[in-house]
């Protein structure tokens, strides 16, 4: 089964997503997301960024965070998630030394 990426431009990621253009702007310099560039030198956005931005936003609402905040949030939230998953397989591990 082939992958399929959707690519949006600056306008149709802002229509999608509802964040401005100036907040996509602070949002990519704050290393939330990061764009494809074009070879016409536009950004590109893919559908996993659409993603981020969504989960982004629900912070935003939820927890009435700026977006440096916002970023801060999501860098620990995918840390978090990758000692639990770092967690998972070391328990896996010690389970097969003491069975």
């Amino acid at each position: 089964m082939a992958n399929v990426t959707i690519t949006f431009t600056v306008t149709e990621f802002c229509l999608h997503t509802g964040v401005s253009e100036e907040e996509l702007d602070e949002i990519v310099g704050l290393g939330v997301i990061e764009p494809n560039t074009s070879p016409d030198e536009h950004w590109l956005f893919d559908d996993r960024a659409v993603t981020v931005i969504h989960r982004a936003l629900r912070l935003r609402h939820e927890l009435a965070l700026d977006w440096p905040g916002i970023a801060v949030t999501l860098t620990l939230l995918d840390e978090n998630e990758r000692l639990k998953q770092e967690n998972r397989l070391l328990l896996q591990r010690l389970q097969r030394f003491l069975n």
